[in-house]
């Protein structure tokens, strides 16, 4: 069995998409890849630039001048 990355599969679950604490951690490692679209053969549906890009347009803080 290979070790999960597990700062990355919250940071998948929780910011992209968008799953609460108490939802991400009932699912299964399994359950998490078939939401994130993890399939053999199958480019992830999350990638950092990807993850990067929605950081970027949704920031946990609000803007200073908002």
């Amino acid at each position: 069995m290979s070790a999960l990355d597990w700062p990355a599969l919250m940071r998948a679950g929780i910011c992209g998409l968008r799953l609460r604490p108490e939802e991400f951690w009932r699912l299964t490692p399994a359950e998490l890849r078939l939401m994130l679209g993890d399939q053999p053969g199958a480019a992830p549906v999350l990638g950092k630039g990807r993850l990067q890009e929605l950081l970027a347009a949704f920031p946990d803080a609000p803007a200073q001048d908002e």
